[in-house]
């Protein structure tokens, strides 16, 4: 157990609270009046009445469903602080209704509740639960154990409610990071630990590709095998699928994929300062420069993008262009390259390629880099997003 407790607590939603729990109550057939009103208000889908009449059942009653048993069993062997609760919930309307019902539940207890809906998490569309659900599942957990430090001391995982692929992913992304993860079978009344995995892997083959992941990682991203043919990998095949659209091959990360990509970005974010250049010098920050290329209205953002990206990494010195095609769309990120590394910059319809020379030539060092430009262009993307 960590010397602190967590006090972040990301925890599975399921169903067992709607069914067979409260389901199978009828006002009529209840001789205690609290579950008779309990009964109504579910019946009513007054969700805020069955959040305040659960409170008259005990929390470790299996009526009560496997997140508030759960929950309240973590408090009560101290594994957790009561402080902020993370509720990562179905796309369905029964996953909504029972996070307004979960989320005023807890409120009240005083915890700090926040609710994500995993989009295309849902039972009905296998298809869509496969390739997008169970990805956006390891992408929000990798988000939100990123806002809360991403340590063992500070974030903990609660894997008892929700699908048993959803659980699945918990754990794995929990054993991953170094996070730990808890689950209470309906059937102990024992929490289960899992603890980390004793291994550590090596997150170069990430780092050089950061790019790429960081592109495949977004919502429904599904992009042109083109674009990273020089790139490519064979290692990536069990990371990335492959899809024909229109006779072409197109990339989408694997639920796999996903999880690697959320780990190792995790983690790079924790060690990233002791992998990174030194600062450039004054004297070594120079203008980044354009080639005399014929740009038109695309020479304003390429410039400016190229200096802010000097500006604002320490160890950047400058930017040049090499390449500009008025009349290609690209996937906009950094790359290793037979020179060093390469931007890539693309509005969508047109695309330049630029060398970014910073204080280093050791090639060790460059995925390091190439890993931290793209994850500062993530950041910029989402607080710029004109591309």
């Amino acid at each position: 157990m960590p010397k602190s407790r967590p006090h972040t607590l990301l925890c599975t939603v399921g169903t067992s609270l709607f069914y067979p729990n409260l389901s199978g109550l009828t006002r009529e057939s209840q001789s205690d009046p609290a579950l008779a009103a309990l009964a109504q208000a579910y019946a009513a889908k007054n969700w805020r009445e069955v959040a305040d009449r659960l409170h008259h059942v005990t929390p470790t009653e299996r009526l009560c469903g496997a997140e508030i048993n759960s929950v309240t069993e973590l408090l009560t062997d101290g594994l957790i602080e009561k402080a902020r609760l993370h509720l990562l919930f179905s796309d369905t309307d029964d996953g909504r209704a029972i996070a307004q019902v979960l989320q005023a539940y807890f409120e009240t207890d005083g915890w700090q509740v926040q609710t994500h809906c995993v989009a295309d998490l849902r039972d009905n569309d296998p298809q869509a639960f496969r390739t997008r659900g169970l990805r956006n599942l390891a992408k929000v957990l990798g988000e939100r154990m990123y806002e809360a430090g991403g340590k063992a001391d500070f974030c903990a995982i609660n894997a008892t409610g929700g699908y048993k692929a959803q659980i699945a992913i918990a754990v794995l992304m929990g054993q991953a990071l170094g996070i730990p993860v808890y689950y209470k079978h309906e059937r102990f009344d024992a929490i289960i630990p899992f603890p980390p995995m004793p291994v550590s892997l090596d997150s170069s083959l990430w780092e050089g590709a950061s790019g790429m992941f960081m592109v495949l990682g977004k919502v429904d991203a599904c992009e042109p095998y083109e674009r990273f043919r020089e790139e490519w990998d064979e290692r990536f095949e069990t990371l990335i699928d492959r899809v024909q659209i229109d006779g072409e091959d197109y990339l989408e990360l694997s639920t796999t994929g996903q999880i690697f990509h959320e780990t190792f970005r995790a983690r790079f974010r924790k060690i990233k300062d002791t992998r990174l250049p030194r600062p450039a010098t004054q004297r070594e920050k120079q203008q980044s420069n354009l080639a005399k290329h014929g740009y038109g209205q695309a020479e304003a953002p390429i410039s400016h993008f190229m200096q802010k990206l000097t500006d604002e990494r320490p160890y950047v010195r400058f930017c040049h262009t090499t390449y500009w095609n008025p009349d290609l769309p690209e996937s906009t990120r950094f790359r290793l390259s037979s020179d060093g590394v390469q931007g890539i910059y693309s509005n969508g319809s047109w695309c330049v390629k630029f060398a970014v020379l910073t204080t280093t030539d050791d090639r060790n060092e460059l995925p390091g880099v190439v890993a931290d430009l793209n994850d500062w262009l993530h950041d910029w993307l989402l607080s710029t997003p004109r591309i």
